[in-house]
């Protein structure tokens, strides 16, 4: 079994390197109690991490997520998001006390704006601020900003985590969105590290793959893992695939391995946009 790894945020809080991601879990009702047991099963081999968010199914993946931690709610580090729509002073409270009903909680760990909206980024801290101090959310954090955005927080309030698409062939964060979240501490959360299993057929990662005895994704994740300041939050809808994706905590990827896959999949050499799915 593979020895647990964990990412500190700047409160001091330590949390598994690698987590539950659940976008689309819940859509389908006949999925319910195979998505749930994924997900029971994932927090039995340590990956306590469980994001979601208001937006995923309208509220469904919540709902999902709260009958899947019902009793074990004390093991769980909880992640969700509001919409950057609800995001004023008012609207953002709303909408955490309502995420808190679905998941049936009265508390969640960590709670993001999901993305830049209209509404100044200095009020959505306040209200974020607020939910603190009446202990609704134990910390906030940001996802899908870039560096720019990040630095018109207000104050210089600093978020727990920036969530952000980054995998193999989404690196753009390494050239400037890495840097400035490392100068101060703040760990990225890689969401779709997978690419939603686009990653499959590679030859280089096959070859990777080959050589070390495991799946194309599993390296793929290890990859993404290889950083001691990122967590993965990859879906997982079975329990197999659970498992699968924990086994890659085991794989320690060689210089040559980097290189190789540097050489399939480049690194960014100038400032690009940040990618969003």
């Amino acid at each position: 079994m593979a020895a647990a790894r964990t990412v500190k945020f700047p409160s001091g809080v330590s949390v598994p390197a690698l987590g539950q991601g659940t976008w689309r879990v819940g859509d389908d009702p006949s999925r319910r109690a195979e998505e749930i047991a994924a997900l029971r099963r994932g927090v039995e081999l340590g990956m306590t991490l469980i994001d979601t968010a208001e937006m995923y199914g309208s509220g469904a993946s919540e709902e999902l997520v709260g009958e899947a931690i019902r009793g074990h709610r004390d093991d769980v580090f909880l992640v969700s998001k509001v919409l950057p729509s609800n995001a004023d002073a008012r609207g953002t409270v709303e909408a955490c006390h309502a995420s808190l009903r679905r998941l049936g909680t009265d508390r969640i760990d960590l709670y993001l704006l999901h993305w830049r909206g209209g509404v100044p980024l200095a009020e959505t801290v306040e209200a974020l601020e607020g939910l603190v101090s009446r202990g609704s959310i134990g910390a906030w954090g940001v996802s899908n900003l870039d560096v720019d955005d990040l630095a018109e927080l207000p104050g210089g309030a600093l978020p727990q985590t920036d969530q952000v698409l980054y995998n193999l062939t989404r690196r753009g964060p390494e050239y400037d969105l890495f840097p400035w979240c490392r100068e101060r501490s703040v760990p990225l959360m890689a969401y779709s590290p997978l690419e939603q299993g686009r990653l499959l057929g590679h030859q280089a990662l096959q070859a990777v793959a080959d050589a070390h005895g495991s799946s194309p994704l599993q390296v793929a994740l290890a990859w993404v893992l290889r950083h001691d300041d990122v967590i993965a939050i990859p879906k997982a809808a079975t329990t197999a695939h659970v498992e699968e994706n924990h086994a890659a905590l085991d794989i320690s990827l060689t210089d040559e391995d980097l290189k190789a896959l540097d050489a399939a999949f480049p690194a960014p050499v100038r400032k690009e946009p940040l990618e969003i799915l």
